[in-house]
């Protein structure tokens, strides 16, 4: 089977390197899928999850703040402000920033608090769905 070298990279840490069969993410037009031997691609990503598709069928799941996406034929780089495995994200913190936003955007009194309730809105609501894909796809 022919694959794709992966890398997916945040400020902090490399968080995934290996081969794949298939590279899912969400680019700022929408869903993307990477295949071996796609066409050279460069794209912003949105919040969200990345799903790496092992050569056995294993996927894997990441969630990712948003970041850039680069595409040759033999590799696929993520590279993102912040990556996490989906089982290392901490459901009850999204929750929490979840619920924090959506206050502060009830309250609307302040237009740089909005925006910033807005952005972290998003990313909590990346993080929660990133962990229900992976909660689901546990249960297939």
């Amino acid at each position: 089977m022919t694959t794709i070298r992966c890398d997916i990279v945040s400020a902090e840490a490399k968080i995934f390197q290996g081969e794949a069969t298939m590279v899912i993410a969400s680019g700022e037009s929408g869903e993307l899928g990477i295949a071996p031997q796609h066409a050279p691609l460069l794209t912003k990503l949105r919040p969200g999850q990345v799903e790496v598709v092992s050569e056995d069928g294993t996927r894997h799941s990441y969630y990712v703040s948003g970041g850039i996406l680069e595409v040759q034929p033999t590799a696929v780089t993520v590279l993102a402000d912040t990556a996490l495995r989906a089982d290392d994200i901490d459901v009850a913190a999204a929750q929490r920033a979840k619920e924090e936003a959506e206050r502060i955007l009830a309250d609307r009194s302040d237009a740089k608090s909005v925006a910033e309730a807005q952005e972290q809105l998003t990313q909590a609501l990346a993080q929660l769905q990133a962990m229900e894909r992976l909660r689901r796809n546990l249960q297939h």
